[in-house]
C-alpha cells in the first residue's frame, strides 16, 4: 500500500500545475458549485484522483552507457537510514565522486544559458513564457522538478553548496520517489502536499539506474502546467507507447529511453531546444562514433532512403530542405492526452462564493477530464490529434526576454520566433505547436512582467487573486521597473516537434502536400506542384501543350492524307 501510495504521490500530487486531486477541490472550490460555465446543469463533483502510473518499464534501451555493472542493494553506504535526500546524496558521491561536478555545469541544474548564435541570455532563470509565465519568481513550485536540496525561504539558493544535487528526482527506478516545493506556498496551497506517505530513501537509493522515460517524462511530460500542457509530442502516453505512436520508444518494440538518442557524456545531454540543430550534414559522423548531438541524421544519416529507387533518390532530395520530422510526425498530441493550444490569462481570478474554483469540459482521448477554466490561471482551450505549423527553422531562436520594448502594433507577440526562411540553405521546414496566450504585460513601459504566483505571503497570485498586485511583486524582487499599468498581450510560442514518430508506412503522403489543400499552403517560397500555381507558367504549359496537341493532330492529319493519296495513285497504276 505505501508503494501505491508513494506512485500516486509521485505523479499525480507534486505537480500543482497538474492535479485534478480531491486536495484542489478543496483548495479552488466546493462541491456546491457549478461546474461547466454558463450551463451549470452539473453539479461540481470532486473529481477522480488521477490512476497511478504503472511500474517502470523494463528492457528500456539506453544510450552508450548502457549495462548494469553494479548492484546498490549491496553497497552499505546505501542502507541507510536517511533523513533526508542530502543524505542520500552524500552516500552517491563516496563513489560518484565527480557526478555533482559535472550535474553542475549542465543547464538542468544551472537553467542559464548564453545562445553563441544569437547572444542572447536563456534558461528558465531569464525567460518568460506563455504558460504559467516564469520561473524566476516562483522557485517553490518550480523546484518541485529542479534537481537541487536546500532551497530555503528568504535566503538566496547557494549554487555551490555541496551535497545540493537530488541525484534521486532523475534516479530514482522505483517510481515511488517525490519531491515537494521546498518553499511554502499561500495556506491553500500548501494543503496540496500535506498527508503525503513517507518515502523510504534506503529502498530508492538501492534501486537506482539510469533514467527511463518515466523519470524524465516526470518533469518533461508537466512542462507548462500538467501532463502534455507544454509540447504536444511528450506526455505520459509515451510511457508505454504503441508502434503507431513511437516507433522508437514502443514497449513491445525498440523500447529506447530518452537517452538512447539524447546521448549524455558527463551528464550533459545532447538536444537542447535553445540551441538546436536544424539540419544535419553530418550524419553519423565517423564509423562507430556516436556524435554528441540528438538529431535524425545522427543515427539515420542524411540519405536514409532506400535506394537504388527513384522514389528514394527524390525523398532524400526533399530532405535537404524539408526535417524527417516534418514528414514522419504526421500529428500531436495522439496518445490520448490534449495539449494546451489556447490560454486567457485576463480571465484569472474569478470567484465563485468568494472561493477560487475550476470548470473540467474538456473530456481528452484516454478518457480524463481536463480544466477548461481555473481561478488560479484562467480559461483554456485543448487540441489533440492536431497537425502541426509548418515553418523554416535555422535552428534559432529569437526570444522576447524582459527587456525587450514590445511592439504592440503588431497583431501577436512571439514569445519565440522561429529564425530561417526559404533563402536560407540552413534552413528546413520544420513542424511545430503554436501556443497562443492572452498574457499581462506592462502596458506603460511596453514590456512582459515577472509575475509573482507562488508564495506564503499576501502578495502572491495563487492566494490574493490580485494580478496586479502579484506583478507588481513579481517586478519589484527582480528589480524592474513596472508603471502599474496591466494590459493583456496576444502571444504566440513555438515548440518544434521531435517525438510522437510513426512508422513510415504512416508518415505523411504525398498527396497531403501536392494538393491545393496542402499542409504546406502557408510555408512561403516553396513550390509544390499540384499546389502551387503561376497563371503565366499555366498560360505557357497549356499553351505549349495545345500546340503540341495540334501539332500532333496536324502531322498525323497529313500522314493519313498522304497515304491515302498514295493507295489511290497505287491502284490507277496496278489498273492499267
Amino acid at each position: 500500500m505505501a508503494a501505491d501510495a508513494g506512485i500516486f504521490a509521485r505523479i499525480g500530487l507534486i505537480f500543482l500545475f497538474a492535479v485534478n486531486s480531491a486536495a484542489a477541490a478543496d483548495r479552488f472550490g466546493t462541491p456546491e458549485l457549478p461546474v461547466g460555465g454558463a450551463q451549470g446543469s452539473e453539479k461540481f463533483q470532486t473529481p477522480e484522483p488521477p490512476k497511478p502510473p504503472e511500474p517502470p518499464v523494463v528492457n528500456q534501451q539506453f544510450g552508450p552507457m548502457d549495462g548494469r555493472t553494479a548492484d546498490h542493494s549491496k553497497f552499505e553506504a546505501l542502507k541507510g537510514p536517511f533523513a533526508d535526500s542530502a543524505a542520500v546524496t552524500k552516500a552517491c558521491l563516496t563513489c560518484h565522486t565527480e557526478a555533482q561536478k559535472h550535474i553542475k555545469k549542465t543547464i538542468h541544474w544551472t537553467w542559464d544559458y548564453i545562445n553563441p548564435r544569437t547572444g542572447q541570455h536563456l534558461g528558465k532563470e531569464h525567460v518568460i513564457n506563455n504558460f504559467c509565465t516564469n520561473a524566476k519568481d516562483n522557485e517553490g513550485m518550480c523546484g518541485v522538478c529542479h534537481i537541487g536540496n536546500g532551497v530555503k525561504a528568504g535566503e538566496e539558493y547557494s549554487f555551490n553548496k555541496q551535497d545540493s544535487v537530488d541525484c534521486l528526482v532523475c534516479h530514482d527506478r522505483t517510481n515511488t520517489y517525490y519531491r515537494t516545493p521546498p518553499t511554502r506556498g499561500n495556506a491553500a496551497c500548501s494543503t496540496m502536499f500535506e498527508g503525503l506517505p513517507k518515502i523510504d530513501l534506503a529502498k530508492v537509493a538501492q534501486h537506482v539506474g539510469q533514467p527511463g522515460r518515466e523519470d524524465c517524462g516526470a518533469c518533461h511530460y508537466n512542462g507548462g502546467g500538467g501532463d502534455g500542457v507544454k509540447h504536444g509530442d511528450l506526455d505520459s502516453s509515451l510511457n508505454k507507447p504503441s508502434k503507431s505512436l513511437d516507433v522508437h520508444m514502443a514497449a513491445d518494440g525498440l523500447n529506447f529511453s530518452c537517452t538512447e538518442c539524447h546521448v549524455t557524456k558527463e551528464h550533459q545531454i545532447a538536444g537542447s531546444r535553445y540551441n538546436m540543430i536544424a539540419k544535419d550534414d553530418i550524419g553519423v559522423g565517423k564509423p562507430g562514433q556516436r556524435r554528441d548531438v540528438a538529431t535524425c541524421e545522427s543515427c539515420h544519416g542524411d540519405r536514409p532512403h532506400p535506394k537504388p529507387s527513384l522514389i528514394g533518390y527524390q525523398l532524400d532530395a526533399h530532405a535537404e530542405r524539408i526535417a524527417c520530422e516534418t514528414c514522419h510526425i504526421p500529428r500531436i498530441a495522439r496518445g490520448g492526452v490534449g495539449t494546451i493550444v489556447d490560454w486567457d490569462w485576463k480571465t484569472a481570478g474569478r470567484l465563485l462564493n468568494g472561493k477560487g474554483y475550476y470548470e473540467e469540459d474538456y473530456k481528452q482521448g484516454n478518457g480524463e477530464r481536463r480544466h477548461t477554466y481555473w481561478s488560479i490561471k484562467g480559461a483554456f482551450k485543448w487540441g489533440e490529434n492536431l497537425i502541426p505549423t509548418y515553418k523554416w527553422f535555422n535552428g534559432e531562436m529569437i526570444y522576447t526576454l524582459a527587456d525587450t520594448r514590445i511592439d504592440t502594433s503588431k497583431p501577436v507577440t512571439p514569445i519565440n520566433d522561429p529564425q530561417g526562411s526559404w533563402k536560407d540553405p540552413k534552413s528546413r521546414i520544420w513542424p511545430f505547436k503554436e501556443m497562443h496566450t492572452r498574457m499581462p504585460y506592462d502596458a506603460g513601459n511596453k514590456t512582459l512582467v515577472y509575475n509573482h504566483l507562488w508564495g506564503n505571503d499576501d502578495t502572491s497570485f495563487w492566494g490574493n487573486f490580485d494580478l496586479k498586485k502579484s506583478i507588481a511583486a513579481g517586478m519589484k524582487i527582480e528589480h524592474r521597473p513596472f508603471s502599474g499599468d496591466i494590459g493583456f498581450l496576444p502571444t504566440v510560442s513555438n515548440w518544434p516537434i521531435n517525438h510522437m514518430v510513426a512508422p513510415k508506412e504512416d508518415a505523411v503522403k504525398c498527396g497531403e502536400c501536392h494538393a491545393q489543400k496542402s499542409r504546406l499552403a502557408d510555408v512561403p517560397g516553396v513550390y509544390m506542384p499540384g499546389h502551387t500555381r503561376f497563371p503565366w507558367m499555366d498560360f505557357l504549359g497549356l499553351a505549349g501543350l495545345g500546340l503540341t496537341l495540334g501539332g500532333v493532330a496536324f502531322h498525323g492529319g497529313l500522314r493519313i492524307a498522304l497515304n491515302k493519296k498514295n493507295k489511290q495513285n497505287k491502284n490507277k497504276g496496278e489498273a492499267k
